[in-house]
């Protein structure tokens, strides 16, 4: 009787596991009231650097300082944001996100102010410093929330605390979370319902897809909101409109309470993950250095499309050839979170990576429209794969504990590698023309790689990492993909 009982449950089992999708992800419970609110919060990320430059440059009638200002914001954004993840991993996304989106605020109505009153250069940095140490940490943030609403933190994620469980299903109630003690019917609720009460991390992939291609749609739509704002309306338009944004956004969007990550606190009521920095895990120091590369492919883009249109006298199209590169990361994003991988992430991103090196290594020797617009295209296809592969690596190599510090170290080291990509490319267009400053896209993604295939076994979980880690809680060990 007993084994007919087992054999049930094990037959019932793989039939109660749909196909990843984008469908299943966004009818996971709770899920849009923390995408609408953080999609608007995360718009203003895209409108900060070309609102400043637009108003510095009117105010001061040098681009060269405006690119200042705008690089100074961008460093200081790098180095601060991966300490603002470490405080909301220990102390709670609302509880830094609030006071982060009014000092923001006040920031940027500091330097748009300064600008408009010919403040001298050296007052522009100072406001620039925290105006980008305190540009807050969306995308992230709604990353942490997505692992924790599929199940990918070590209490149970909102399935412990009464919160929606994943891919469309009910709250957890009554299921191995819930259960105070390990008893038959709380075993039994677990097996016959996992992946709907409390753990669904077959979708974080899909997940990290649907992030990539927010994130690649906000940079898109935000530019062009702030200039037509900074041309249209007023040279500060841009920028208050991302202040106005950046308040309102980031204040509702701390509000979701419901689909916060548990804060975990060592010594807490039952077995907790230790207290670790996420820079401390070998796998996140690889990944923050092919993110580095990853930024230099943006960064040089940027500048050296824009040097390559200024050269052939038709500056028009630097928009419409920027457009092709973005649309080929939205393209591979969406389809790679369609994709149910048969291949794990590790390998994925050394040949995702390796893609995009080979294509950006001919950028160099484009000189016509046409070819640099398929070109781009190919470099854009290429960069989605390596980086929402990227992000799926953090949740099985960092404990919960320090999932949005590691996320923040991500996107501080794409941040930091446009940075320096614009600054080097700059120079190498001004010296040497648009093909050389396209060798900064090739450099940058070379060495990352050697990098990557030299440190790849880095990504793999060790007893010391994510997979240990998970072992000291209530719930199974379970591989992304």
């Amino acid at each position: 009787m007993s084994h007919n009982t087992v054999d049930t449950t094990e037959d019932a089992a793989p039939a109660a596991t749909p196909r990843p999708g984008y469908g299943r992800l966004l009818r996971t419970s709770g899920a849009w009231t923390f995408l609408l609110p953080g999609f608007a919060a995360r718009q203003p990320f895209a409108m900060l650097t070309i609102g400043i430059v637009l108003l510095v440059q009117h105010t001061t009638g040098s681009y060269g300082s405006a690119g200042a200002v705008a690089a100074v914001t961008g460093v200081s954004m790098a180095l601060f944001a991966p300490q603002g993840g470490k405080l909301a991993d220990r102390f709670g996304q609302r509880t830094v996100l609030v006071p982060g989106v009014l000092l923001h605020t006040a920031s940027v109505t500091a330097l748009i102010v300064l600008a408009l009153t010919d403040a001298p250069l050296w007052a522009l940095f100072l406001a620039a410093v925290p105006t980008g140490a305190s540009v807050p940490q969306i995308g992230p943030m709604v990353r942490s929330r997505w692992a924790a609403v599929l199940g990918g933190s070590p209490s149970g994620g909102p399935a412990a605390s009464g919160g929606p469980a994943a891919s469309g299903g009910p709250a957890a109630s009554g299921g191995p979370a819930d259960s105070p003690s390990g008893s038959s019917s709380g075993s039994s609720a677990g097996s016959s319902s996992g992946s709907r009460s409390g753990s669904d991390t077959s979708l974080l992939p899909t997940a990290a897809a649907f992030e990539s291609v927010t994130d690649e749609f906000t940079f898109v739509i935000g530019p062009v909101l702030a200039t037509a704002l900074c041309t249209g309306v007023h040279p500060a338009a841009g920028l208050i409109a991302e202040a106005v944004l950046t308040l309102v956004g980031g204040l509702l969007f701390a509000a979701q309470r419901r689909t916060q990550p548990k804060i975990v606190r060592h010594g807490e009521g039952g077995p907790a993950e230790p207290r670790v920095s996420a820079l401390s895990v070998p796998g996140v120091r690889v990944l923050a250095i092919s993110f580095l590369g990853i930024g230099s492919v943006f960064g040089g883009m940027q500048v050296s499309l824009t040097a390559f249109t200024e050269e052939i006298g038709n500056p028009g199209v630097n928009g419409l050839l920027y457009g092709v590169f973005a649309a080929g990361n939205m393209l591979a994003g969406i389809v790679c979170g369609a994709v149910a991988w048969k291949i794990g992430p590790q390998p994925r991103l050394v040949v995702g990576y390796a893609g995009l090196t080979l294509t950006a290594s001919a950028l160099w020797a484009v000189h016509s429209v046409p070819l640099l617009a398929g070109l781009g295209l190919l470099v854009g296809l290429c960069i989605a794969p390596a980086l929402i592969t990227g992000y799926t690596l953090v949740e099985s190599l960092v404990p919960a504990s320090a999932r949005t510090e590691a996320f923040t170290w991500l996107t501080g080291a794409v941040a930091l590698g446009q940075a320096a990509a614009v600054t080097v490319a700059g120079q190498l267009a001004d010296a040497r023309g648009a093909s050389a400053g396209f060798l900064v896209p090739l450099v940058g993604t070379a060495l990352a790689l050697v990098t990557l295939v030299t440190l790849r076994s880095w990504l793999t979980p060790t007893a010391s990492g994510r997979v240990s880690t998970r072992a000291m809680s209530h719930r199974v060990p379970m591989a992304v993909d």
